[in-house]
């Protein structure tokens, strides 16, 4: 009676270990796919910040060779940047 109460108790713990185990995939699974959405997003967003800064720096640039340009040919920043 004992090793039928005893293999019952082995055979529950088996079927429990590979639930908890299925349970640890799913969780693992959920996991990796929120990291991959939240590293999505975080490219998205430095992207966006590298085309702004981008931007920036294109304008910035014009404005320095208007600058120049008015300065060598002497004229407004207007007119050198109309050209």
């Amino acid at each position: 009676m004992r090793k039928i109460a005893l293999v019952a108790a082995a055979s529950a713990a088996a079927l429990s270990l590979a639930a908890c185990s299925e349970a640890t995939e799913d969780s693992a699974e959920a996991t990796m796919e929120n990291a991959a959405a939240d590293t999505e997003a975080n490219m998205e967003a430095a992207g966006d910040s590298m085309e702004a800064t981008g931007e920036e720096v294109a304008a910035e640039a014009d404005e320095a060779a208007a600058e120049v340009e008015a300065e060598v040919e002497g004229e407004t920043e207007a007119e050198a940047q109309a050209d």
